[in-house]
């Protein structure tokens, strides 16, 4: 079953999934606003990818990346409502570390590196006066990392037909229309991204040439560049950390390349923009993208946190936990504030995995 919402006049009438339907029941039933304050813990740290105005079509699989500026305006406005403070990452840290719980705390931050970061995104961190943080992959400015999705999302796009060599077998498929589209997405995409990732990245490549997409030019299109970086960096809401060099599941690599993925970063944030990066964000970051070795590396390496893609809020045993944060994704079919209040009780990730939703195994 999915529904239309309108919530936000600015923001295109959305098909929920199931669980976007099961959410809006939840506000709607009020259980959220009476769940145990407890299970909303004493923060919530954000995750975004791209802040744009969404593409008119109805093939936009990476569209679950993206939200509108005016959305991200509302969430900021909304939290601050529920009695939030907007704090700096690192700041938030401190105060988790030091079991600081007199405020609860959101915090935002937007992964890879994306031009719209500072087009779209830090005019309405800056009409808010809302720190944030970018975690870079130095690939991106460098030009030698990939943004393999889109680059996929494009190829599919584009054709007519596609036809995927695998491992353990080939995949061929029609693309003709969204619907054929869509399903060559779905099953093409969870595919390539059970090989390893050189394996991938290399099938990526075949295909980009095949079709006629320049993944360089995408790059280019899309992320940051260093003179850009600095510029973000030099704002005094901004912050950078590090999301490895190349943007590989850490967990998919032996530990020499996972650590040395890492290093290569930290050397070209120093060289590019002045500063090793205090914080980490492990790329993909789900649990089987990153995994207790991966944390331990974090820590070894100095960081002061990592964060994952685990959902979840932060809770005071996180003050223990601080290299395997999880965040809530804003997630860019879900831009509906009555979702944002529902998954802020915690009452989600209460009903559905008590423990692990909390990144806490």
């Amino acid at each position: 079953m999915t529904v239309m919402t309108h919530a936000n006049p600015h923001i295109p009438a959305m098909k929920l999934s199931p669980t976007g339907c099961a959410l809006l029941a939840l506000q709607a039933s009020g259980a959220c606003r009476i769940a145990p304050k407890s299970l909303a813990g004493q923060g919530v740290i954000f995750m975004l990818h791209r802040v744009r105005e969404p593409d008119d079509t109805d093939f936009a699989p990476n569209r679950i990346l993206e939200i509108t500026p005016s959305f991200l305006d509302e969430t900021i406005r909304f939290v601050r409502e529920q009695g939030y403070v907007c704090l700096g990452l690192d700041e938030a840290v401190t105060r988790l570390a030091a079991g600081d719980f007199s405020e609860r705390f959101a915090v935002f931050t937007l992964d890879d590196g994306y031009r719209d970061n500072l087009t779209e995104a830090l005019p309405v961190f800056e009409r808010h006066g809302v720190p944030f943080t970018l975690y870079l992959t130095t690939g991106l400015p460098d030009g030698t990392a990939e943004i393999w999705w889109v680059a996929l999302e494009r190829i599919i796009a584009s054709a007519i037909a596609i036809h995927v060599k695998l491992p353990q077998g080939e995949i061929a498929m029609f693309t003709r229309d969204a619907a054929e589209k869509n399903a060559a997405w779905r099953k093409i995409y969870w595919a390539l991204r059970a090989l390893p990732e050189k394996d991938l990245r290399a099938e990526i490549r075949r295909l980009a040439e095949k079709h006629d997409v320049d993944m360089g030019a995408l790059t280019r299109e899309l992320a940051l560049n260093w003179d850009e970086l600095r510029q973000l960096e030099a704002h005094p809401l901004a912050s950078i950390e590090a999301h490895t060099a190349s943007h590989f599941a850490q967990a998919g690599l032996t530990a020499h390349d996972a650590r040395t993925d890492i290093e290569q970063a930290l050397k070209r944030m120093e060289a590019e923009l002045g500063f090793r990066p205090r914080h980490f964000s492990y790329p993909y970051g789900d649990p089987g993208s990153a995994g207790e070795r991966d944390f331990a590396r974090a820590e070894a390496l100095g960081f002061r946190s990592a964060t994952t893609t685990r959902k979840g809020l932060i809770h005071p045993a996180h003050a223990s936990q601080l290299w395997r944060l999880p965040r809530l994704s804003l997630n860019g079919h879900y831009q509906n504030h009555r979702i944002l209040e529902a998954l802020l009780s915690g009452l989600p990730f209460a009903l559905g995995r008590p423990i692990r939703s909390l990144g806490i195994d």
